[in-house]
């Protein structure tokens, strides 16, 4: 026994903020007729349904076939996005308008989150409008849907509303009650470009310009400046990390340099004072002052080159910028020499992503445009766009050691992307075709088959069979299945599927009439 479901009718829906400022919207429709035998029954319980989306709300609105002079049940379920959940609250005027007169009505709060309900009697036969006003505390909007039907008599209004049924066997009810409950999503299939993919694995790592390591300037044993100089640390321009004193070393011993710099400088300096005063008395010449001058200005710039890093304990190893400690490479008390690295310092300003792919994609490398960069610890998906990506450099040939061609990218850092760790690449190239795309999670995968909830309704749904190409990890090409007007459930798809394997659902189930 097949089901019939109603079709919403064509909407279009404005809505306007506090400041009266119109924003862009977009209705849903469906339209299906089909004769009607006039001597038939009528379902008293059919209702017209009404589809439209803006930027704030979601709108699915059933209301009674409209006669004249006759009372008509109206109930309109409210949902704010993009979160798809029910408005919790606001009053909501409903004004039904033909040809200038209006009947109306306010409800100052919802039966039930998110639906509200309401009785109107029309006062004229022919096309008008029906108009919801929502005063919220963000703000007041208006919600027009156009082209309501007015009919003389009942018998020609239930035509009119039975000629709008769709009869759909894969029909699965799933009420705004029960999306509301869930994390649950609709959305429009959008046609974009999407070009070639390529998916590998990258390595994270630290920006060239954005490390540094600080060696040692003398011979002698480390000792750290303080207990917690650990990997990690956060560290400012100038901050003493480590010392390194030679006092035990027979050669080579950095104390012993600073004092015999210090003890030159000051032996220099009093010699030159001196020959400076009898220089006044002709008692010493020009060429004797000149060279005492000289030997004091030497002594002055060693002693001043040693001073900056060295003390009579040895020599201060500071950080050279802000930063953070990458990498320890001694230890407290290790021997090391002029030259050998101590510690890295980097500044996670960007970061590197180095990846290798295949010879294949060597022609299209030079056409990548975009990425998107998935983290395996947590399933993250980042875009170009918010990490400021930028593709660096790729390589141009192949060696005896890696077959594979080189690409990197170079990406702002943020918090969880560590050097040294890898995440999933997928590179895309640029392309001057639009194809049918949706958000990779309005799939389910059965068997190799893939399948999507196709939205009649917002309470209506068709499991339906699709072809699907290449994927950026955000959004997945459609070949075959959907068209442009198609909505689809991106959220949530796996609970309608429960709902399907369990039975048809009352399509009123949870309702307030």
């Amino acid at each position: 026994m097949k089901i019939k479901y109603l079709v919403p009718a064509l909407l279009v829906i404005i809505f306007t903020g506090c400041k009266q400022k119109s924003e862009n919207v977009t209705a849903d429709h469906d339209h299906l007729t089909g004769a009607v035998d006039d001597n038939h029954s009528h379902d008293e319980e059919v209702k017209l349904q009404y589809t439209a989306y803006s930027d704030k709300f979601e709108a699915f609105v059933e209301v009674d076939p409209l006669v004249l002079g006759q009372k008509a049940g109206i109930l309109a379920h409210f949902t704010s996005l993009p979160d798809f959940t029910a408005m919790k609250e606001g009053t909501v005027t409903s004004r039904l308008v033909i040809f200038g007169k209006e009947t109306s009505q306010t409800v100052s709060k919802p039966q039930k989150k998110g639906i509200y309900k309401f009785e109107l009697v029309p006062e004229d036969i022919g096309h008008g409008e029906l108009i919801f006003d929502i005063h919220t505390n963000d703000g007041d909007y208006h919600i027009t849907i156009p082209e309501v039907r007015i009919y003389s008599n009942e018998h020609d209004a239930m035509h009119a509303a039975e000629a709008k049924q769709i009869d759909n066997a894969n029909g699965v009810f799933f009420t705004k009650e029960q999306s509301w409950k869930i994390d649950f999503e609709t959305t429009k299939v959008k046609r974009e470009p999407m070009g070639q993919v390529i998916s590998t694995t990258a390595q994270i790592q630290s920006a060239p310009n954005d490390e540094m390591i600080v060696t040692a300037a003398t011979n002698g044993v480390v000792f750290l400046s303080e207990y917690d100089i650990l990997e990690g640390k956060e560290v400012k321009k100038g901050q003493l990390l480590f010392g390194i004193s030679g006092s035990s070393l027979a050669e080579n011993n950095s104390q012993v340099r600073y004092l015999e710099a210090k003890n030159n400088l000051e032996l220099s300096e009093a010699n030159y004072l001196r020959k400076k005063e009898l220089a006044q008395d002709k008692i010493v010449s020009e060429s004797d002052l000149l060279e005492a001058r000289t030997q004091y200005e030497n002594a002055r710039v060693v002693f001043s080159n040693i001073q900056g890093t060295f003390s009579s304990d040895g020599q201060s190893v500071t950080s050279p910028k802000d930063g953070y400690i990458k990498q320890l490479l001694v230890k407290n008390g290790q021997y090391v020499e002029i030259g050998q690295p101590i510690v890295s310092i980097t500044q996670n300003k960007s970061l590197f992503l180095h990846a290798d792919v295949r010879q294949k994609f060597h022609s299209i490398l030079d056409n990548i445009v975009s990425a998107t960069i998935r983290t395996p610890f947590d399933n993250e998906i980042y875009t170009f766009d918010q990490l400021n990506g930028k593709i660096i450099s790729y390589g141009r040939s192949t060696n005896n050691h890696n077959f594979l061609i080189p690409i990197n990218l170079e990406i702002d850092y943020i918090e969880g992307f560590m050097p040294g760790s890898f995440v999933e690449l997928k590179l895309i190239a640029s392309t001057n075709q639009n194809t049918l795309t949706i958000p990779v999670g309005a799939l389910l995968e059965n068997q190799g088959n893939y399948f999507v909830f196709v939205q009649h309704t917002p309470e209506l749904f068709e499991m339906r069979e699709v072809k699907i190409g290449v994927t950026d990890g955000l959004r997945t090409e459609v070949l075959k299945g959907l068209t442009d007007d198609d909505r689809v459930v991106s959220k949530g798809a796996v609970h309608i599927k429960l709902a399907r394997s369990t039975g048809s659902l009352d399509a009123h189930s949870g309702h307030v009439h």
